[in-house]
């Protein structure tokens, strides 16, 4: 079998940012640009005021001065400032012609109507100054390709204009569970049935991941069926199925991809828990379209697992961010733990950050199918694929969840 490292190598090398997409503006938050932004004007368009005060020469040193207009943010001047003039100016409102500074309106006093008194006569040229162009400047490239649009560049592209912008798209994602023994949330399981959990956690985590992702549905243990959704799902960028990668009678999963022109990478790693993970690939014959497939164990801790190891950098990387795996940290073990497993673990834990160090439990649990110890786990400790006897005090690799 695979290790966990070789499988994420041949995950990792079909993976690739998706074709850029032109979206408007509103959509393109959180999203890698595909393209490099250039400004369409300077900014600011013109020399404008940094507070409230009087426009002035910096050069004249007369201390009442001729109001010659207010000029509003908006407005634009209508008189240039002579010797032992001023005018009223707002914040963000441009300078008339000859003036060089402002004199904020803290440090004045209006004598009447048309006459102010400065208690600052000489103010420095460029004070309280914003000067056309000092932002950006018309062609300037003011956010690069690859960035990702936050907030901020959001405001910068509406600055310069761009209502639409070409960025790596959001991958798509479907999630389908299999299995005859699934029921709906709302029903109440007979014998031999058991909820599905896992289509709502998959969903859950792919939106949390970045996907935009959908809900197929239950996909039962039939040929027929199971060949129905299969192809709805390879309509999207990934599919992530849940069940049916075993070696039972009605583990149909992996015989239904190959007939659909799924090319299978790898089937089972030597991982706990998580063995039957299954991946492939389905390139499009009359499109550029590629859809990866992932057959994630029927149990719901494995499937977890799985999801966090391999289908997050996987959607991390079509969305143009690279293969980025979890970041793991190093916590202090608070207990003996015996591992006696022969393959690499992910084991559920509960991680405390205290002030001096972080210390990690591995919490006792019934198995991969024990969600409700895993409610109470906030990280996955990793451990190498050998019987080993952990001290308290031993440092391990913890990823959070």
């Amino acid at each position: 079998m695979l290790t966990v490292e070789e499988a994420l190598e041949l995950v990792k090398s079909r993976c690739g940012p998706l074709p850029a997409r032109r979206v408007p503006l509103g959509e393109a938050a959180g999203l890698r640009l595909a393209e490099d932004i250039a400004s369409d004007i300077d900014s600011p368009p013109h020399d404008k005021a940094m507070m409230d005060g009087y426009a002035v020469r910096s050069a004249d040193r007369e201390k009442e001065r001729r109001i010659l207009e207010e000029i509003a943010a908006g407005a634009v001047p209508h008189f240039a400032l002579t010797p032992g003039t001023a005018s009223r100016i707002m914040t963000g409102a441009p300078l008339p012609e000859g003036a060089d500074a402002i004199v904020p309106v803290e440090k004045t006093e209006l004598i009447d109507a048309t006459t102010v008194r400065l208690e600052q006569v000489d103010p420095a040229r460029g004070q309280n100054v914003l000067y056309r162009g000092s932002s950006m400047r018309e062609r300037d490239v003011v956010v690069q390709r690859g960035a990702v649009v936050r907030p901020i560049e959001i405001a910068i592209l509406a600055e310069t204009g761009h209502g639409a912008v070409a960025v790596v798209p959001r991958p798509r994602m479907a999630v389908l569970p299999t299995g005859n023994e699934l029921v709906a949330v709302t029903e109440r399981p007979g014998p031999g049935q058991i909820r599905n959990s896992n289509g709502p956690m998959l969903v859950a985590l792919g939106r949390r991941a970045g996907a935009e992702t959908t809900d197929l549905e239950v996909a039962r243990d039939s040929y027929e069926h199971l060949t129905q959704r299969i192809v709805e799902g390879l309509t999207h960028d990934i599919l992530v199925l849940s069940g049916g990668v075993s070696a039972g009678t009605f583990d149909l999963v992996p015989q239904v991809l190959a007939e659909q022109g799924v090319e299978q990478v790898f089937h089972k790693i030597a991982l706990k828990p998580g063995k039957p993970l299954w991946f492939g690939i389905k390139r499009g014959e009359a499109t550029n379209r590629t859809t990866l497939v992932f057959g994630l164990p029927g149990n719901p801790v494995s499937s977890l697992v799985c999801f966090e190891l391999f289908v997050r950098p996987a959607i991390a990387a079509l969305a143009g961010h690279g293969f980025v795996q979890l970041e793991s940290f190093r916590a202090k073990l608070v207990s003996d733990y015996e591992y006696k497993g022969d393959r690499a673990a992910c084991l559920p834990a509960r991680v405390r950050h205290l002030p001096a160090e972080t210390d990690v439990e591995i919490l006792p649990w019934a198995g991969s199918a024990d969600l409700a110890t895993l409610t109470g786990a906030n990280g996955l400790v990793r451990l190498p694929a050998e019987r080993r006897r952990f001290s308290t005090g031993s440092e391990l690799e913890v990823l959070p969840i």
